[in-house]
This record gives structure tokens, C-alpha cells and sequence, in this order.
């Protein structure tokens, strides 16, 4: 079974404009499948997951690139910084014939130093998140928002998610991240990833995770970097337009995917359905993630910030086109409340939508302010706002 990702036109686009075509995301967020899928009869398929293949490039490096430089996709390409340099050079002797390579990797700490070094200005870079809820079937999109987006998790319907997860993060922290980074106490790594886990939609304050959990500031800082790179975990940054030194200016975190959110904080599917549980942060943190596979998806260059006051006074998205500033409020209620929209009542950036989502079931229009239901909203929003 195979679901079609929205990304796929952006892969047909890019192989139209670059020699060079790179896709990063976090591990199991279906790149190969959908590389596979859609190209199985256009392109050679390598991976340098397998060992075979990394001695054949090892044996003559030359020979294998001369051999595999059209209409190939190197898949997990991080794992041979050599290749990058080779590639670079069949590129220059022929730079505008598009489309032979393809590179995938999994996170972006490692391919953005390789394609840093040797393939920038050549390569257009496509970052592939987990499923956007308009790429699940309707009938499974509800149990997505608890229970993980990762593609595998979808086809199976979740069977077997505690264990898929187990041994997601046991992988990707035995595997992953010893390539990108030393760290030698896992155990307070992973501590400081369920308290980040704990903290979504707040603003970051390392100097108190510090104090919490014993750890320094600039180990912190660099554990962060990492899980960022890797996609486990996004920053919103605030929002700046001439409005001085009243803002608050720490980012917020978030969670790419709710399922692995939703696991590493203990809270079980059923426990949400029966206790009502998707509320505040939970809420929140599934808009704003699925804000951002759409910005990723669509490769829309629209800016995604939050916004907040010194005195409390808060916007949770706002989308930034550059011309206008689309405003969006989050609430988890099931039911509109007038209150809702005074906060964009209050502020104003000039042009741009100004957008509810919550639970209800009900449209509700005051002004020029409109009050979605979220599933609703997350269905026009290509066409509304991005």
C-alpha cells in the first residue's frame, strides 16, 4: 500500500530546474518509498545503507561514478562524503542538464555540510516530513493526529505503534546520533527529550531545563541542535516588525511528529479518545506541525513565526508572505467563544487573513475574522494561505 505525498510535485518541479535534487527528513518519513514509487522506471536505484554498494563505490570510486552519474538516485548519501565532490564534478562539465542525481538523507546535519562543501548553487533541497493529514485516507486521519504520521504506522493501522517507536528512537539514537555528534550520557539525552516532550508550545529556557535536569547550557544547546537537524523537533522563532523591545524573543518548541509526541509523554490513544485528552499544547502542537509539513511540502518560501508580548498578548502562527502577514489563533475548545478573536482584534499588521482554528463543528464569521474547525481549515489551507 502506498499513499501519494504531496511532495511529489516538487520533486517532479526541482528535476526540471537543478542537476542535483536532494531529499532530507527525519529516518522512516518515506523518502526512498517515495522516490521508488514514482520514478521506478526513470531512475537507478542505489542505497549506501547497504554495505555491497558502499564497498562497489570504495573499491573505485571513479569507476563507480562513471557508471552511475544519470538518472540516479543515491539513497542515504550522508554516509559517503566522498561521493559529493565526484558528483559536483559531473555536474560542472554538463551544468545544465537536470535531473541525473538524486541524494536522500536522513536529517540535515550531515548532507548540509557535505552539499555545503561541494554542491551549492546546484542542488535544490526538498525536506520530506511524515504525512500531512490531507495525504492519509479520511477514515484514518482522526486516530493520525494521536497516534503518529510516520507512513509504515499509517499502512498498518498502527499496529504495533509502542514497539515501532521503541525502536525508532532506540535506532536513531544508537545510529543517528553518534554520526552527527558525541554524546556520552543517552541517558540524560533522553531525559532532556521527554522534558522537551513535556514543554511543547512553550517558549525555550535552557537555563531552566539546565537547572532541571543537570545538564550545561551549551550541551543543551548543542543536543538541541541536533534534534533539530534531525527533524525530531522544530523552533518557532518570534515575530519582529518594529515593534521595539516589548516582544518576547525566545523561540518555542515543537514536535515534527504528535505520535512520537504523544508516546515519549506516556499518553496512549485511548487515553486520549476517553478523556477528551487533545487539548492546549497537544492541540497546538499538531496545527503548527502540520503548518510546517505544508510550508515543507508545497516548497512555499512563506515564513512561519509566533508572536507574543512582555504583557502576555499572543498570536500563535503568523504566516509571513513578505506583502502581507496571515494571523492564526489556536484553540482547543470544541465550541466558539466571542473572546476568541479579541486578541486580532487587538493586533494588526496591516494586510493579511486573520484565521481561528479549533474543534467545533461550525463556521463562524465576525468581520474579517473566521473560525474554523481544524480539520476544515487544514483542507483549504494551500489554497487560502500558503
Amino acid at each position: 500500500m502506498y499513499y501519494h505525498r504531496i511532495a511529489e510535485n516538487l520533486v517532479r518541479k526541482y528535476l526540471e530546474l537543478f542537476p542535483v535534487v536532494g531529499l532530507m527528513g527525519p529516518r522512516q518519513s518515506g523518502k526512498s518509498t517515495m522516490l521508488r514509487k514514482m520514478l521506478k522506471n526513470e531512475y537507478t536505484y542505489l542505497t549506501f545503507d547497504d554495505f555491497e554498494v558502499r564497498d562497489l563505490f570504495y573499491n573505485d570510486p571513479k569507476k563507480f561514478i562513471a557508471k552511475y552519474n544519470r538518472k540516479v538516485i543515491f539513497d542515504e548519501a550522508q554516509y559517503i562524503p566522498e561521493l559529493f565532490p565526484l558528483v559536483k564534478q559531473i555536474v560542472d562539465n554538463d551544468r545544465f542538464n537536470y535531473g541525473n542525481f538524486i541524494l536522500t538523507g536522513s536529517g540535515q546535519f550531515l548532507m548540509g555540510k557535505h552539499i555545503s562543501e561541494s554542491l551549492a548553487g546546484r542542488i535544490g533541497m526538498i525536506p520530506l516530513m511524515p504525512m500531512q493529514l490531507n495525504e492519509i485516507p479520511s477514515g484514518k486521519q482522526h486516530k493520525a493526529v494521536y497516534s503518529g504520521s510516520y507512513p509504515e504506522l499509517v499502512v498498518r493501522n498502527w499496529a504495533g505503534r509502542q514497539a515501532w517507536y521503541n525502536a525508532y528512537l532506540e535506532t536513531y539514537i544508537q545510529k543517528d546520533l553518534r554520526q552527527m555528534t558525541n554524546i556520552s550520557d543517552l541517558h540524560a539525552f533522553t531525559t532532556f527529550l521527554r522534558f522537551l516532550a513535556a514543554n511543547v508550545t512553550q517558549t525555550l529556557n535552557l537555563s531552566g531545563i539546565s537547572r532541571e535536569i543537570g545538564v550545561s547550557v551549551t550541551t543543551l544547546s548543542r543536543w538541541l541542535s541536533v534534534l533539530e537537524s534531525s527533524y525530531i523537533i522544530f523552533l518557532l522563532q518570534p515575530y519582529f516588525r518594529n515593534l521595539g523591545k516589548r516582544l518576547v524573543k525566545s523561540p518555542k518548541i515543537y514536535f515534527m511528529d504528535t505520535g512520537l509526541l504523544s508516546f515519549l509523554t506516556g499518553l496512549h490513544y485511548s487515553q486520549m479518545e476517553d478523556n477528551g485528552i487533545m487539548t492546549g499544547q497537544f492541540f497546538e502542537n499538531f496545527i503548527v506541525s502540520e503548518l510546517r509539513k505544508q510550508l515543507y511540502h508545497s516548497g512555499s518560501g512563506v515564513r512561519m513565526f509566533f508572536f507574543r508580548t512582555s504583557h502576555g498578548e499572543e498570536i500563535d502562527v503568523i504566516l509571513d508572505h513578505g506583502d502581507r502577514a496571515d494571523l492564526i489563533e489556536i484553540k482547543a475548545s470544541h465550541s466558539y467563544r466571542p473572546l476568541f478573536h479579541k486578541i486580532l482584534e487587538r493586533l494588526d499588521f496591516g494586510r493579511g487573513s486573520k484565521r481561528i482554528v479549533y474543534q467545533g463543528k461550525t463556521t463562524e464569521i465576525i468581520d474579517d475574522i473566521v473560525a474554523f474547525n481544524y480539520m476544515e481549515f487544514l483542507k483549504v489551507l494551500p489554497a487560502e494561505l500558503l
